[in-house]
């Protein structure tokens, strides 16, 4: 497994493990935004200009998992649903602290019981819930922080 700076042309692949890590965790969550709306903005906006972070399955040589950070807060992390419980999401943590090593905030959406518990177990705590009406998708939502003097 690598992990590495995503390139123009793996904008559609990280994409599709977004949309597809999505649909399998969180079918209940309406989404406000097409698959192609989605792709295109990975493409135009995420890549290009945001510190996006891609896994790499050196067997299959392709992309697993994506990672995105936006100043302190790790804005996406989602992987294939087929590869979690492999240690990536594990990986990407670990790196997002390492470039952040000042503190990082994230966003979940309340009914995603197992990014809590993922989250938890990496030092994160919850620090404010909402009720969803400041999201695009009107879902209730969590804010975890990590400091690095609280792990």
């Amino acid at each position: 497994m690598a992990l590495r700076r995503a390139a123009a042309d793996d904008a559609g692949l990280a994409a599709e493990v977004l949309l597809r890590s999505r649909a399998a965790a969180l079918p209940t969550v309406t989404w406000p935004r097409s698959d192609d709306e989605v792709r295109d903005y990975f493409r135009d906006v995420v890549v290009p200009h945001r510190e996006t972070w891609v896994a790499e399955a050196s067997s299959k040589g392709g992309i697993v998992g994506v990672m995105v950070l936006a100043a302190d807060e790790v804005s996406q992390l989602y992987l294939l649903p087929e590869w979690r419980g492999h240690g990536i999401g594990d990986l990407f943590v670990a790196l997002a602290k390492e470039r952040r090593p000042e503190g990082l905030t994230l966003w979940t959406f309340q009914v995603n019981k197992p990014a809590h518990r993922f989250y938890e177990r990496h030092g994160f705590v919850p620090v404010e819930r909402t009720d969803g009406s400041g999201n695009e998708e009107r879902e209730p939502d969590v804010r975890y922080a990590w400091l690095p003097n609280q792990a």
